[in-house]
């Protein structure tokens, strides 16, 4: 099936009799008639469901769906994007080991690898996301167990260079792990460019209503865990759930297979199935919602490298962007809805107004500020006066959150209403 369709009939179709629509299993358990049938589920896990901290009907028929999006073997559903990054790295390291991370990411997860991370004994090395094959190897030690970025980051909106990084990480015996959170597989799907594992954050563009928080992990089923030799806990018997080897009794999913028998069920972060289900209802949309959240910025960020309170403006689909040939390549239908610019004193200072900036937020009336991006109502913040307000404006500089900075998430209007509501706003800048 293409992509479209698949985004409707994947994960569930309805047998002769059963429900249209994918069925809410409202349990956290299940029925089983014999000894014997508990004790093969508690050996053979993937064969049914045994208890919904691990998995369910609900989520098992939208973990399907998204690993057909992404062309993976397998996928497993969390709570949220952050636990979804969390569990893949947890999945592969250990105290002692280490990551190479792409430096330009979100910051919650530049937060997780360098801060929350250590606490565990896993370090990471920063690469820029235009690091040569040369430096990620470079970078790489005899602990290192993934190499990690982000398709389009937020909110830098770099693009990464996936087969270099996929390329590095292949000759070390290393996965690619990639979060695609802002294109979605709709307009990016990184395993065809080399990446091994797949990660998102379901609550922006896949659910795109802000509805439900959540996450999930996609396994390609591609890497080769017994040839790598980096990874004996896949190669070898896991006492902790009666001699299972992974690699041996999973084959291709034996990623999935290990994060959801060893960390899903040690630490029961799996979503609800009322969650999965509104996730599945909007997944349905993905593709078509994506089609015009591209249209609609492309057409904002053109406009608004014509005005002459905006002193730039970064977006991958505009010819003036350092990402531009990347984004060609990987993202040829387009990155995303999300568009960053930075408005200025009038004065040329480098980093723009911050009180500019703020007055021009408050001047929207249909736009809203919010905590959020990837929705279907178009969004704005303002780093410096939110995720950001501790720095100073020089500090601000030096992250590159620039004081006059203001984030865009182009929603799913018209696009009219969007461009003029922008308009009477910088109009109104004092």
């Amino acid at each position: 099936m293409h992509l479209d369709t698949t985004a409707i009939h994947g994960g569930y179709q309805a047998k002769n009799g059963e429900p249209r629509c994918l069925p809410i299993a409202l349990s956290t358990t299940y029925h089983y008639d014999t000894t014997d049938a508990v004790a093969e589920l508690f050996d053979h896990p993937e064969l049914n469901h045994m208890y919904s901290r691990i998995s369910n009907p609900t989520c098992a028929a939208v973990e399907q769906k998204i690993a057909a999006l992404e062309g993976g073997a397998a996928a497993m559903l969390t709570t949220s994007g952050q636990m979804a990054t969390f569990i893949a790295v947890t999945n592969l390291c250990h105290a002692g080991d280490h990551c190479v991370v792409s430096s330009s990411i979100y910051g919650g997860t530049i937060n997780l690898f360098s801060v929350t991370l250590p606490k565990l004994g896993i370090e990471s090395t920063f690469v820029s996301p235009r690091a040569t094959k040369e430096e990620i190897a470079a970078a790489i030690r005899p602990n290192t167990k993934l190499v990690f970025g982000e398709t389009v980051a937020n909110p830098a909106l770099t693009v990464l260079d996936i087969e270099t990084f996929a390329t590095a990480a292949h000759e070390a015996g290393l996965p690619l792990v990639v979060d695609n959170t802002f294109p979605t597989p709709a307009l990016c799907r990184p395993i065809e460019w080399g990446a091994d594992i797949i990660v998102h954050s379901t609550t922006k563009y896949m659910d795109g209503h802000a509805m439900t928080v959540g996450g999930v992990v996609v396994d390609s089923g591609r890497f080769d865990w017994a040839a790598s030799g980096r990874f004996p806990e896949f190669t070898e018997p896991d006492e902790s759930y009666h001699g299972t080897v992974y690699t041996r009794d999973y084959g291709k999913i034996a990623f999935i297979m290990k994060a959801r028998m060893q960390m899903m069920r040690d630490l029961g972060v799996y979503p609800p199935a009322t969650n999965a289900f509104i996730l599945n209802e909007t997944l349905e949309t993905l593709p078509l919602r994506m089609e015009r959240h591209v249209a609609n910025a492309r057409r904002v960020a053109a406009w608004l490298e014509d005005r002459p309170e905006v002193d730039s403006v970064n977006f991958p689909d505009l010819p003036s962007s350092p990402d531009h040939d990347l984004a060609e390549k990987y993202l040829p239908d387009g990155c995303c809805g999300v568009i960053s610019f930075v408005v200025g004193d009038g004065k040329g200072t480098q980093g723009g107004s911050r009180d500019r900036a703020a007055q021009l937020l408050d001047g929207l009336h249909m736009i809203s500020q919010e905590v959020h991006v990837a929705d279907s109502q178009t969004c704005v913040l303002h780093p410096a006066s939110s995720t950001h307000r501790q720095l100073t404006d020089e500090q601000l500089v030096a992250a590159g959150a620039w004081p006059g900075l203001v984030r865009l998430s182009c929603g799913l209007e018209n696009v009219e209403d969007i461009l003029a509501d922008l308009e009477q706003a910088f109009v109104a800048l004092a």
